[in-house]
Formats: C-alpha cells, structure tokens, sequence
C-alpha cells in the first residue's frame, strides 16, 4: 500500500528527505502483531475531556504504562524473542539497558523459559536492577554508562553465542512496536495524528510504517528532549549524528544516536519533530498524575508536554493520539519532579524576604501572606549571609498558592508593604 509520495520521501519542517530503503513494512509489523496476540496488553485509548480543553486538540491518550513491565518495551522485545529458532532460544538473549528494555526482554524470556542476560550500567537504581530480577533475567552490572555496558553484553554474546536484542535499532524490535500504530487506528475514530515519544527510532518508526501504510493521510509527530534532540539533527543532516551524553529526566528517550536501521524509516513516514525542555516534562507528569490519575516516567510524558505546550503544527480540533509510552519512575524521582512541576505552575514558590530583626516583625508579614490565603510550608532564617544588613534578618519562605495570579497578587500585596524580596530558584 506504499504510495508514490512515501518513495520519494516525506518532508519535516519544510525540508526534504531523500529516498533511503527501509527495513519495515506493513506485512511485518502484521505479522508481529500475530505473534503478540495474548502475550501484550490491548492497552486502552480513552478520550480526555480536560486534555482536550486544555490543549484545543481532542486529546486520546494510549497508556502504554500499563503493560505489565510498565512499558512499551515488551511488545518489541517479544517480537524478537518469538522468531528464535530452537536452537538461539536454548543458547539465550541478552541486552544492554538501564530500565525498560531490560525488563521487556526479562519478562519475555523468561516465560518461555529461555535464558536472559541483561548487563547494566554501575549507576543502575537499585529497583531497576531489582525488577530486572524479578522478571527472572541474569543482572551483570558493568561500566559507568549505557555504552561500556552495551560493549561487555556485546562481547558476552560472542563468547556464549547468544541472541542481542537490541532496545531500537532491530527491524523485529520495530515490527514489535508498530502495533500500537494498528491499535490506535482501531481505537481512535477518523484518528487525524499520533504524537509519539522519541528517542533511537524504534517506537515511532514502527507506529509510523504502520500507520501510515494503512492511512497515509495521519499525521506523525516525534517528541524529543531538548538536550538529546538526536533524531532530530539526524532529520536536519539526512544522516544520524552522535551528541554529547547529558542528563534528562527523560532518560528512556536519552539517546545520543538516532538508529541506522530506524532512521531511513523515520525519514520516510514522520512528518515532523519537535523538543520540549525539562520543566515542560516535568509539569505534564504532574498533569498526568493530578488530572488523568495516570502515572508516567519523563519519556512517557513528552509527547503530552508537546500538546500543552502547542508545539506541533496540527490545527486546532485535531483527533490526536498521544503515546503515554511508559510509568516506570523512582519515587525519589518523582517526589523531586512533583515539586519541580508544582515551581512550573507557580503553585509553589520560595521568597527571600529581608525584614527588620524586631518583635513583631515576622507577624506582620504572615499576616499579608495569610490575608491572601497563601500557605507557608517551611521557612529559613538568616542573619550573616546574602548581603544582610546588621540589625536586619532575611527568611526564605516556601509557600504553596493556587498558581500564578494568586502569587501575583501577594507580590503586588509585597511590594505596597515597602518589602524587599526576590525569588529563590
């Protein structure tokens, strides 16, 4: 069903790609969703009337979170794992990965009793390495990152000859995730775009091969951090291109190199792909939680902070799918995303606030925070540092508010006080 426009290439922000083969078609990804059929989740694709509203598109959000690993993983891992001839399966698979690769291949694996291996990086959280585990896979802690990790499973795979299953760059892997792409077009009626986390390729190469080959009239957009916007620069250079390591609460799409297998499909079917920074992560997992009750990691929150950011270039009204790729978070991490997400809101800010060092001075001041029904959840003296005056005092003072107007006005309220004060970042 491949339309002469897809073999010339498709274009993304106005500029052309070439014509690349591709490793992905349709028939494969019918094929793998064959070989899923009882061992995935169907996961469901409910429409959000306050995303919606929110965003001015009609929101659906597919919650790939509640696979049974947490993630989408599983489905590319399975493909893979399920082609193994007798003898690969006895013989074994191994991967390199630090979360959700790991424990897609490990569950997987392991319920067709066939031996898994998972080499992870040093610096692992220690859940992570305890879920890999208890999904039944080997764990070998080796390197400081993902790459010395991925190099010792490389060679452990020689010297044992067993299979690697690689996170994206596997036509299989990408067959594996291409059925979400079948799914969302029965789910989603006159379904019109699919917004999807991004990283090496895989998820939204697969999604877009499918999608596209069924309706080539929807529209695909890739979602990526703005510090590893690896995809991305490979669109712009018509080639992958490697990027310096840096950290991202997004850390499932942290990828520094788009795939060699998932870029000439990526070329051929996405129409576009655009960033979004880590406040903007940060406050749409807050949205997630707070307002749709679901819980996503940072990758599996991107493609949301896109729409509440208007990132994309759909028109207003359009029937939009949105990939919630994956829950698996620490809660440690969360705590910490939480809070940065309630700073993004401004529903809760630190103030440093100089007063003169007198009684009655620190109730004067609670009184005009009380007055506009602000509350204070810690406070913080100090009288010998950030430039305090002798006989005066400085209180960092966090507060919880209902947001930006109500912070406006306690600042308006500050400031008709004669207060001095400045925001603590």
């Amino acid at each position: 069903m491949q339309t002469a426009a897809f073999a010339h290439g498709l274009s993304i922000e106005g500029m052309s790609t070439p014509a690349a083969p591709v490793a992905l078609t349709l028939a494969d990804v019918l094929a793998a969703r064959e070989r899923l059929n009882g061992s995935v989740y169907y996961s469901p694709c409910a429409r959000s009337e306050m995303l919606s509203r929110a965003t001015g598109q009609q929101i659906f959000l597919k919650l790939e979170n509640l696979q049974m690993t947490g993630s989408f993983k599983e489905r590319g891992a399975l493909n893979k794992i399920a082609t193994l001839t007798p003898d690969e399966a006895a013989r074994g698979v191994i991967a390199a990965s630090a979360g959700n690769h790991a424990q897609g291949v490990a569950y997987h694996a392991t319920r067709r009793g066939i031996r898994a291996v998972i080499v992870m990086p040093l610096t692992t959280p220690l859940v992570k390495v305890q879920a890999t585990r208890n999904f039944g896979a080997e764990v070998v802690l080796h390197g400081a990152n993902y790459d010395e990790a991925c190099e010792e499973a490389t060679r452990l795979c020689k010297a044992q000859g067993m299979t690697f299953i690689h996170p994206f760059d596997d036509p299989l892997v990408m067959a594996g995730q291409g059925t979400i792409g079948l799914e969302l077009l029965e789910q989603v009626e006159n379904l019109e775009a699919v917004i999807v986390p991004t990283g090496g390729g895989g998820m939204i190469g697969g999604i877009a091969c499918a999608v596209k080959e069924s309706n080539p009239k929807v529209r695909i957009i890739g979602v990526q951090t703005s510090r590893l916007p690896s995809m991305k620069l490979a669109m712009d250079a018509h080639h992958p291109v490697t990027l310096d390591p840096a950290t991202t609460i997004a850390d499932g799409i942290a990828v520094r190199r788009a795939g060699e297998v998932t870029f000439p499909v990526v070329a051929k079917y996405v129409d576009e792909i655009v960033t979004v920074d880590e406040d903007e992560i940060a406050s749409a997992i807050l949205t997630l939680l707070e307002r749709e009750k679901t819980l996503a990691e940072g990758a599996g929150a991107v493609a949301l902070a896109a729409m509440l950011q208007k990132r994309t270039s759909l028109p207003p009204g359009t029937r939009s799918a949105v990939l919630v790729c994956g829950g698996n978070i620490d809660v440690t991490l969360l705590s910490r995303i939480i809070e940065r997400g309630l700073v993004q809101d401004g529903r809760l800010i630190r103030l440093r606030i100089h007063l003169l060092d007198k009684p009655g001075a620190l109730l004067e001041l609670t009184e005009i925070i009380a007055k506009h029904r602000v509350n204070i959840v810690d406070t913080l003296y100090n009288r010998a540092y950030y430039g305090v005056n002798l006989g005066d005092t400085a209180i960092d003072i966090t507060m919880e508010t209902r947001g930006r107007e109500q912070v406006e006005e306690l600042l308006a309220a500050l400031d008709s006080g004669g207060y001095k004060y400045s925001r603590v970042l």
